[in-house]
């Protein structure tokens, strides 16, 4: 038992070639060779990389007919490009002690902010980007704090028709 965990054993399938070419290196040659002719056949008949070369016969297909077609048929991009990049939405943030307030209205000042967030205990100070009106950072002692302003000033109506975001910040 190493590192207070049990260790599951099992033996090799085939001898290794250093066991081989030990014991009887007048067959490792010919073990070496049926060894290698077994990982072809058996990449061969892999499930997923059939399914791999099916999508790239498919995809080879695909091309050959779209150039065939015409100039009309190249205007579409290939299926790579189509592929969007996955990033998380900014309600998914994990939990932080600085707010990140968006959609703010033009006449949103740091002071008109401050009133509002101090509301919630805890506040710290509330920033607003120079030449950014529309974005300011508020931040609170701990993230429980900033949970509690946050889950309660989303989608709060700034000025009667501005809804602004408030979301964690990233970190």
């Amino acid at each position: 038992m190493m590192y207070c965990g049990l260790q599951e054993i099992a033996f090799a399938r085939s001898p290794a070639d250093c066991v081989v070419k030990r014991k009887t290196p007048d067959d490792f040659e010919a073990h070496k060779a049926e060894r290698l002719l077994k990982k072809k056949r058996s990449r061969r008949e892999n499930p997923l990389r059939k399914k791999a070369v099916e999508a790239k016969e498919a995809a080879r297909k695909a091309a050959s007919t779209a150039a065939s077609a015409g100039p009309m048929a190249s205007s579409v991009p290939p299926a790579s490009s189509n592929r969007k990049i996955v990033q998380m939405p900014d309600e998914y943030q994990p939990p932080n002690k600085i707010l990140f307030i968006q959609n703010l209205p033009e006449n949103a000042g740091k002071d008109a902010l401050e009133v509002l967030f101090k509301q919630y205990p805890n506040l710290v100070e509330v920033r607003t980007i120079p030449g950014r009106s529309n974005i300011a950072f508020v931040e609170y002692v701990d993230a429980t704090s900033s949970g509690v302003a946050k889950d309660a000033l989303h989608n709060y109506k700034f000025d009667g028709e501005h809804k602004i975001k408030v979301t964690f910040a990233k970190q």
